[in-house]
């Protein structure tokens, strides 16, 4: 049995989900051309069109950006001091002590995205990211931090795309996928205090968190992301893969379950076919 069989069973009225290792063809399973909401999911791409626009001179990751003395890269690793969400205290830590998942800092991000660009986030995320994937079904039609919709067939192009980056730099993408600021504790949300609790410009990195949504087989160097809405997707190097799941039903202590369990059988596989 394939190890995105065990999708079937989970309970989730619409379940899509879809992996592929190093240049193989994909393997994939349910709706993969169902439109989901995205939830934080929406974060990467958002953070990959900021470092579109870095690459192409039109901001700095070092820009102000944010609280006095945060700049476009602590927003990017929710390391600013910014509060989760707007209206509530504006900062809740000095800046770069503490890391505090913030959509506060992405809603902050898409206002420099676009007074240094001259074009609405949504638009640039679509012709930064999205048209050059091909990824005609998803689209940020809300919030910067939490209001795409898309699809796995979609979210698969968007894995080939960090396993063999083409429309960033190795370098720019290697800055994004390791640890800004190593040594910051934080709360990651669903799963309690980590310490550390890693984070790189855009994308989570498992590091050695426990608990976590990833398998236990992921590698320290695996990043990613995940959403309440019950979705996510994950990149390991070593395993030179990645996973893409999407569903219907929000993200709880059901997801806490079997996320980690289809983690561990697809990186099973992966190494089989290896």
């Amino acid at each position: 049995m394939g190890a995105l069989e065990a999708i079937d069973s989970w309970p989730a009225t619409t379940v899509a989900a879809g992996w592929r290792q190093a240049t193989d063809a994909p393997t994939s399973r349910g709706a993969t051309t169902h439109r989901f909401p995205l939830a934080s999911v929406t974060k990467p791409l958002v953070a990959l069109s900021v470092l579109v626009a870095v690459e192409e001179g039109s901001l700095a990751l070092d820009q102000p950006a944010g609280p006095p003395g945060s700049t476009v890269a602590h927003l990017l690793s929710h390391s600013s001091g910014l509060a989760p969400e707007a209206g509530e205290n504006a900062v809740l830590s000095r800046l770069g002590t503490r890391r505090i998942y913030s959509n506060q800092g992405y809603e902050v991000l898409a206002q420099v995205l676009e007074g240094s660009t001259g074009i609405d986030v949504a638009t640039y995320v679509r012709e930064a990211i999205l048209d050059p994937l091909g990824m005609t079904d998803t689209a940020l039609e809300g919030s910067p931090a939490h209001g795409a919709v898309g699809t796995v067939a979609d979210l698969l192009r968007l894995g080939g795309e960090l396993l063999r980056p083409r429309l960033l730099a190795p370098d720019t993408m290697a800055r994004a996928t390791s640890v800004h600021l190593p040594r910051l504790d934080g709360v990651l949300p669903g799963f309690g205090r980590q310490a550390p609790n890693p984070w790189g410009l855009g994308l989570e990195i498992r590091g050695d968190k426990y608990p976590h949504w990833t398998g236990a087989g992921n590698s320290p160097h695996t990043y990613g992301h995940f959403g309440r809405a019950g979705t996510f997707f994950w990149v390991d190097p070593e395993a030179d893969g990645f996973l893409v799941v999407l569903t219907d039903r929000p993200f709880g202590p059901w997801a806490g379950r079997a996320w980690p369990h289809l983690s561990d059988a697809v990186l099973a596989e992966m190494t089989s076919a290896a």
